[in-house]
């Protein structure tokens, strides 16, 4: 299949209906079919204000969150649309990717 490689970046301290953005993104995404995708906690980073995000004993609510999806293009155009009737700001990157099983 051909479709995107997305990936979404936050922080666990950030929410959307009441549940951090990187769980948000993943229930949104299973509302409109998508098959699978992967949330990753990052140790630590930063953010394009500058401000130091980390997974430490004193920063724990504040450690960086990436969700990776590969979606067709018409499971792309649904997310992205929902992503912009919700009025979030996530930043993300999208590239093009060709995908499937092996076997």
């Amino acid at each position: 299949m051909q479709g995107y490689l997305i990936t979404f970046f936050t922080q666990l301290n950030r929410e959307q209906d009441g549940m951090p953005i990187a769980d948000w993104l993943i229930e949104e995404a299973r509302k409109i079919g998508v098959r699978g995708a992967t949330l990753f906690n990052g140790k630590e980073g930063f953010g394009h204000d500058g401000r130091f995000h980390s997974g430490s004993y004193f920063d724990f609510e504040d450690p960086p969150q990436l969700v990776t999806m590969a979606l067709s293009e018409d499971e792309c155009d649904k997310l992205m649309s929902r992503l912009k009737e919700s009025g979030q700001r996530i930043f993300y990157t999208k590239s093009k990717a060709d995908f499937g099983f092996t076997a």
